[in-house]
């Protein structure tokens, strides 16, 4: 909007030649003043000025202003500002007299500062002895911690728990941190840089990368697969197209919930957390599991070639579990249990060699049921309870 123009009469007067005299009627002469002659048309000469006293002029700049306290203004913002109301009643008191010697503004402030702080102070002794203070600064921290908990995904360190608001999405960027005790919808695992590209991959890309990248990264963190429940994957959050060009080249890896119960408890099944028994089985059974589980898409009539690979990759992997476990010297109730496994493991293994020595598609058929019978999903169950990890309720990666 444009500045509207005041009316003319608010108009200040224009400085300029002065206003013509009146003029004197019918050129009457006015009488005389007394003894001396009538005053001349400048009148009467007076030094200083009309009504003025002598003394000193102000001098050419005009007289000095007088300076605003310091400490009176520091005072009053100090009585607004409810965390530090002793402060301002200091500010002020101490003030008022300075005020007084240097001839300075401010006491208004000072005044303000004085009765705003004294308030602050009464308002806090209350606050102590009825405890309202305490709840009060109880949910200031709250929401100080809850500030601090909420963080990018892409900043996010292995072994924090967070929760998503909404749906987990690739490109989320708030998350919250939370205790891994309480329910949450995701675990981080780990993550890595994406080096090799001078320019944007692409999402696809990235996506393929992250799958596979991930995916180790689990597998070396939460080692235990049967403590993983059933409804929860490898999830990652990519760079997006914008934040690459800003820089970012971190993934990172989680164990996440994408629908159903939150997660309680930490997935984190390492070196970090496993004893020497727990970590040798796990690291002899999990390539054997894993095998398994890369069964090809295609079955054999469509590719028999790459199912008889594949059965040979299997049995592969439960000859040396076998070997593995025989090798390794146990203690406690284990001995018996892992025994055992170690004899149905080799058990297994003659089926799957028989499997993969299939001579056709026919063939192979003939021994897929029996194979698998031999290598049951609950295989080792006896074995993990005496090593005191998950047992056949929390398995999902052997669905």
């Amino acid at each position: 909007m444009e500045p509207s123009q005041p009316p003319q009469d608010s108009q200040p007067p224009r400085r300029g030649w002065p206003a013509p005299e009146p003029s004197n009627p019918m050129g009457a002469v006015p009488p005389a003043a007394g003894p001396y002659a009538a005053p001349g048309p400048y009148g009467p000469y007076a030094p200083y000025g009309p009504g003025a006293a002598p003394g000193p002029g102000p001098g050419p700049y005009g007289a000095p202003q007088p300076t605003t306290n310091g400490l009176a203004i520091a005072s009053l913002v100090s009585g607004i500002v409810c965390c530090i109301p002793p402060l301002g009643l200091i500010f002020g008191l101490i003030a008022l007299p300075q005020i007084r010697k240097k001839n300075q503004t401010g006491k208004g402030l000072a005044i303000a500062g004085i009765v705003l702080s004294s308030l602050s102070c009464l308002l806090m002794v209350l606050g102590l002895v009825t405890g309202g203070f305490g709840e009060t600064w109880k949910s200031f921290k709250e929401g100080m911690d809850e500030a601090a908990s909420s963080k990018s995904a892409f900043s996010l360190r292995k072994g924090e728990c967070f929760e998503v608001d909404g749906k987990l999405e690739s490109y989320t960027t708030d998350v919250e941190i939370v205790d891994c005790a309480k329910p949450h919808d995701g675990e981080v695992v780990g993550g890595y840089k994406i080096t090799g590209f001078d320019t944007w991959p692409g999402e696809d890309r990235l996506d393929k990368l992250a799958e596979e990248r991930c995916s180790e990264i689990s597998s070396a963190y939460a080692m235990d697969n049967w403590a993983i429940p059933e409804h929860v994957w490898d999830y990652y959050y990519i760079p997006s197209r914008q934040s690459w060009r800003a820089g970012d080249r971190a993934v990172t890896c989680t164990l996440a919930v994408d629908d159903g119960e939150p997660l309680k408890g930490s997935l984190r099944a390492d070196e970090t957390t496993l004893d020497p028994d727990q970590l040798y089985y796990l690291q002899n059974l999990n390539p054997m599991e894993y095998a398994v589980f890369e069964e090809p898409d295609e079955d054999a009539d469509e590719d028999f070639a790459a199912n008889k690979a594949w059965a040979q990759r299997v049995h592969t992997s439960i000859v040396d579990a076998s070997e593995g476990l025989k090798s390794h010297r146990w203690s406690g109730t284990a001995v018996k249990p892992v025994a055992d496994l170690g004899k149905e493991l080799d058990a297994a293994a003659k089926q799957w060699d028989k499997l993969a020595g299939s001579a056709d598609a026919d063939a192979y058929w003939e021994m897929y049921e029996v194979a698998f019978e031999a290598l049951p999903e609950d295989i080792g169950a006896d074995a993990r309870e005496a090593l005191g990890l998950a047992g056949p309720a929390g398995n999902s990666r052997s669905a």
